[in-house]
C-alpha cells in the first residue's frame, strides 16, 4: 500500500475515533442559564440538551406542572430562559430518533429514544430496578462522570460494583 493509502486509512481511523469520543462527551454547551442547573439539577441530573430533539424539549417545558408525576412549574422568565437554552442546543432527529411520545399526552422521555435504546439494549432489567438506580433516567447511578458530561464506557460502574465491559 502506498503512502496515499496509509494517509487515507489514518484519516478514516482518526475521524472514526473522533466520532466515538464525541458520542461519549455530553458536556453541557456554554451559555447554560444558572436556572438550568439550579432548577433541573435540583431533582435529577441536568440532562445534556442534545439528548432530546427541539420539539421534545418544547413539550417537556410546556408540561412542567405535571413533570413526570411532579409539579416542576417555574415562573415565565425562568421557563423561557431554560427552554431557549434546551431548544437551541437540542439533538438532531436523525441521530436520536423520536422519543415515541409525540402523539400521546405523556411527556417525551429520553429513555424512549432510539439512540438511548441502542446504547443500553444490553443492560439487564434487574439493574434498572436496583435501589441505587431506580430507573433508566438516573444516568449518574452508573455513569459516574455524567455530571461532568462524560459517558465513556470505561467509567461505567454497575450497581453491583463491577465495571461495565462491552
Amino acid at each position: 500500500m502506498g503512502t496515499p493509502g496509509r494517509l487515507a486509512n489514518l484519516l478514516f481511523l482518526s475521524l472514526s475515533l473522533a466520532g466515538v469520543a464525541q458520542a461519549d462527551d455530553l458536556r453541557l454547551p456554554a451559555g447554560a442559564p444558572a436556572a438550568f442547573q439550579n432548577e433541573c439539577g435540583a431533582c435529577h441530573l441536568a440532562f445534556p440538551p442534545r439528548l432530546l430533539v427541539a420539539e421534545d424539549w418544547r413539550r417537556v417545558m410546556a408540561g412542567l406542572d405535571r413533570h413526570y408525576g411532579d409539579n416542576a412549574g417555574l415562573d415565565a422568565p425562568t421557563r423561557r430562559a431554560i427552554e431557549t437554552y434546551l431548544v437551541g442546543n437540542a439533538g438532531k432527529p436523525k441521530k436520536l430518533g423520536s422519543s415515541g411520545t409525540a402523539a400521546s399526552d405523556e411527556a417525551p422521555r429520553l429513555t424512549a429514544t432510539a439512540w438511548f435504546k441502542r446504547k443500553h439494549h444490553e443492560v439487564p432489567q434487574a439493574y434498572w430496578r436496583h435501589a441505587e438506580v431506580r430507573g433508566p433516567s438516573n444516568c449518574a447511578a452508573c455513569h459516574k462522570q455524567a455530571v461532568a458530561g462524560s459517558y465513556r464506557e470505561r467509567e461505567i460502574v454497575m450497581p453491583d460494583g463491577h465495571r461495565w465491559q462491552d
